[in-house]
């Protein structure tokens, strides 16, 4: 099982370095930074072993899409508006509570 995961955590962490443009707004930083502290507590789940290949990708999935429309808000005005934060900040509530269900089934 860990040789199977491995490989895939290297891949999403150097495709998640690149793709994770600095972003331009102090709200767009508080979403970057709750993104990132998120992405830590998945791999230190997957290294306890706390969390299987298959919530493993479900998370990262659901991760990616969070990070598709933080950057897509960002590009359309160069800053989020409250109502775009919120959303955000409500999916990655329901991703933590799903990672907290996850590293302790």
């Amino acid at each position: 099982m860990k040789s199977l995961i491995l490989p895939i955590l290297a891949i999403t962490s150097v495709v998640g370095t690149f793709s994770l443009v600095n972003p331009s707004s102090a709200s767009a930083g508080t979403i970057y930074n709750r993104e990132l502290n998120q992405q830590q507590r998945i791999y230190n789940g997957v290294k306890q072993g706390t969390i299987n290949p298959s919530e493993f990708r479900n998370l990262e999935r659901r991760e990616a899409h969070i990070d598709d429309q933080r950057r897509y808000y960002l590009s359309r005005d160069g800053y989020l508006n409250r109502q775009e934060e919120g959303r955000l900040n409500s999916e990655l509530n329901r991703v933590s509570n799903a990672i907290y269900r996850d590293r302790h089934d």
